[in-house]
């Protein structure tokens, strides 16, 4: 449901909120935010609430350090794990200069600037995301261990899933602030477990992504466990992928769009890596168990960089496979909104299909096809040296992630 000002301020005196959180996000996709009293809701609304730019990543330094949150009213969502009395809100916020123009570095404007390009020139592109994460034990003194919560494989059920009910809980709970979950199930790893998103637009669906996370562990520690979000948390074991949907729209319908905006992606993945794979554990995931080493396409074929589901309709889309959990939604979706509009704008045309299993296939089988950066400095290198993404991401951002 989206809110006006006038109706945030109604909904905080009807329901008695005290405590209204303001959240943004580092330029990692961190989640940050500031708590405020109902009584500054309206100081919000019209100046923003001043936070310390300094001590954020990629926010600048100590000169010129203060930036303002402007909440958004449409992301309203009411925290339904905290107390009925007390009630605890939360919005997502612009951040901007102290003259109100848009902080450059802002991760959600980013993506809102890529977003407004692609409208512009008559396109729409909307993302689902399928997150991945482990549930691990806590020990005597609520520290994590990296010991799985249950041993289950792929698709198990109870008993041997003891996530089951956990992520029953973190579904409800998503349903209840509004966001969709299409299906959930336990994956290949010991303690591993999946949520599937179904789609949105760009905005919506960056926002669910970062507020999926938030949930996600919320729940898990009220259950005594600990969620995991890196891309390899077990050596040995399946490294962990945010696989991301997508589909676009255009003036006219075309079949031709996803085939563009596909080649886009193969032309520029390359110099986007870093932006989706931004740790050295990102590294250790890709190139084994269903996470690509390759720069290529095909249909079904989950050992492909991007794969064309069975689907039909509206429900046709492409699925990028090799972004983990610690990757910046809005800048991922940003970059893949680049490349899909550079396809579309230079009528790209994919390379053959790859029609093979690129996880066993034979070194001369898999010449044909370029790899993916083989690690972090690989990765920060392409990037650092890309017009693409100089032409996308302003500096302080590429120098963020670039520097070793």
């Amino acid at each position: 449901m989206k809110y006006s000002k006038h109706e945030v301020m109604q909904y905080v005196r009807e329901e008695e909120v005290k405590f209204i959180r303001l959240a943004f996000c580092d330029v990692f996709g961190r989640q940050k935010n500031i708590s405020i009293m109902p009584s500054e809701l309206p100081r919000a609304f019209e100046y923003g609430i001043a936070v310390d730019a300094s001590a954020v990543a990629g926010f600048g330094g100590v000169v010129h350090s203060d930036l303002f949150l402007r909440p958004d009213p449409d992301t309203l969502a009411l925290f339904p794990w905290r107390p009925e009395t007390g009630r605890v809100i939360r919005m997502f916020c612009t951040i901007t200069h102290p003259d109100g123009t848009p902080f450059e570095n802002d991760p959600r404007t980013i993506l809102k600037s890529a977003v407004a390009k692609a409208e512009a020139a008559g396109y729409r592109f909307s993302f689902g995301a399928e997150m991945e994460f482990y549930l691990f034990r806590l020990d005597e003194d609520g520290e994590p261990t990296n010991i799985p919560f249950d041993k289950a494989g792929y698709m198990d059920i109870a008993p041997d899933d003891k996530g089951e009910n956990v992520r029953r809980e973190i579904c409800l709970t998503l349903e209840k602030m509004g966001i969709q979950p299409e299906g959930s199930h336990h994956e290949e790893g010991p303690g591993q477990n999946e949520i599937d998103f179904r789609y949105a637009e760009a905005l919506d669906a960056a926002d669910n992504a970062i507020t999926f996370r938030r949930v996600v562990q919320t729940i898990a520690a009220r259950n005594g466990l600990y969620a995991d979000f890196s891309p390899k948390p077990l050596s040995g074991q399946p490294g962990s992928g945010m696989h991301i949907n997508f589909s676009i729209r255009g003036k006219e319908p075309s079949s031709d769009l996803l085939s563009y905006t596909i080649a886009g992606l193969v032309d520029k993945i390359k110099d986007m890596t870093i932006f989706l794979n931004p740790t050295e554990a990102s590294y250790l995931r890709l190139g084994s168990s269903k996470a690509p080493g390759y720069i290529s396409w095909s249909t079904e074929n989950r050992s492909q960089l991007i794969r064309i589901p069975a689907a039909f309709g509206e429900f046709r889309r492409g699925e990028l496979r090799s972004p983990d959990p610690d990757t910046n939604p809005y800048l991922a979706y940003a970059l893949m909104i680049e490349a899909g509009l550079y396809g579309i704008a230079n009528r790209l045309t994919p390379p053959p299909a790859g029609n093979l299993n690129l996880f066993t296939a034979s070194p001369e089988q898999t010449a044909p096809y370029p790899a993916l950066p083989a690690d972090r400095r690989q990765a920060a290198e392409a990037a650092a040296h890309s017009d693409f993404i100089r032409s996308c991401l302003p500096p302080a951002v590429i120098e963020a992630y670039c520097s070793l």
